[in-house]
């Protein structure tokens, strides 16, 4: 029974050839510390349908090229769109804010005069 590796497309730049990373996490024999290793396999695509950020399944076939050693078998989940500032608003109005309106020249000199009484007593 072939391998399969499920990571993620790294890159399509090649024509029918992707990129995959998978990650596997590991644990140290003797210090029991845990850590992340990230191989990548290339793999074929025949139709030119992963792209960047893809989920996606591989299975082991013969030798394709130097380095192919695996084919596209699925896609698991699709790159999701990135998030947009349309995406939060809700539906709701806005409200209009309206300015306070500024204090006559004699309301603010009889205020600082009253401050300043208040302070001297």
């Amino acid at each position: 029974m072939p391998k399969q590796l499920t990571g993620t497309v790294t890159s399509d730049k090649g024509d029918k050839t992707i990129v995959i990373t998978v990650r596997a996490r590991k644990t140290h024999p003797l210090y029991k510390k845990q850590y992340t290793t990230n191989t990548k396999f290339m793999a074929h695509d025949e139709k030119n349908e992963a792209k960047v950020g893809d989920l996606v399944t591989i299975t082991e076939t013969r030798p394709l090229s130097a380095r192919k050693r695996f084919a596209l078998s699925r896609i698991l989940e699709k790159a999701g769109a990135a998030f947009a500032e349309t995406d939060a608003t809700a539906d709701v109005p806005e409200e209009i804010v309206e300015p306070k309106a500024e204090k006559p020249e004699e309301e603010a000199k009889t205020d600082e005069k009253t401050a300043k009484d208040g302070e001297a007593k």
